[in-house]
C-alpha cells in the first residue's frame, strides 16, 4: 500500500510542479516559482515549500510577501493542481479579492482557459470577473427582510475579454 501511495504522490508532485512553474510565470511575468519537498527521500512523510519570486524580488518565503502577492502564489497552486489532475468543476470562493488590476486580468485568463475543460463556480464581488461568466446568480434581499435568488444567463450579452 505504502509503494503505491508513494508512486502516486511522486507522480501528483511531479505533475503539479511542473504545472505550478508554468503557472507561477504566467500570473508573475518575469519571477520564478517552484515547490519543493522538504524531505525528497521520504516521499511518505515529505513537507511541501512553496518558493515564489515575483519580478524584481529576491526569493521570499510566502509570509514576507504582499497579501495580493501571497493570494496570487495560492492561486497559482490551486491552478496547477487543476491543470495536473483535471476536475469535471470546481469552486472558487472569493480568491481574486486582493488582486489588483493586472493580476486580477492575467487571474482571469487562466480561468477562461480553465473553463474549457471544467466548470467554474466563482463566488466573487469583483465586476471584471462576472463580466467573464456564463451565468450569474445572486441573493439580493427586499426591505422586509425576504431574500430571493436571481439569475441571468449571459449567452446573448457581448462581453468584454480579461486585459
Amino acid at each position: 500500500m505504502d509503494e503505491r501511495i508513494e508512486r502516486v504522490f511522486t507522480e501528483a508532485y511531479h505533475d503539479v510542479a511542473v504545472q505550478f512553474e508554468r503557472v507561477f510565470a504566467r500570473l508573475f511575468p518575469g519571477g520564478e516559482g517552484r515547490l519543493v519537498l522538504t524531505d525528497p527521500g521520504s516521499m511518505l512523510t515529505t513537507g511541501l515549500d512553496v518558493e515564489a519570486r515575483p519580478p524584481g524580488k529576491k526569493i521570499k518565503r510566502l509570509s514576507l510577501l504582499s497579501g495580493g502577492e501571497r493570494s496570487l502564489v495560492a492561486v497559482a497552486l490551486l491552478i496547477s493542481i487543476f491543470t495536473a489532475r483535471p476536475s469535471p468543476f470546481y469552486i472558487l470562493d472569493e480568491v481574486e479579492a486582493a488582486l489588483d488590476d493586472a493580476n486580477l486580468g492575467r487571474l482571469l485568463v487562466l480561468l477562461e482557459e480553465l473553463r474549457d475543460s471544467s466548470q467554474l463556480i466563482v463566488i466573487t464581488h469583483q465586476k471584471r470577473t462576472m463580466e467573464i461568466a456564463d451565468a450569474l446568480y445572486g441573493v439580493t434581499m427586499r426591505g422586509d427582510g425576504v431574500t430571493t435568488v436571481v439569475s441571468q444567463r449571459m449567452t446573448d450579452v457581448a462581453r468584454p475579454r480579461p486585459a
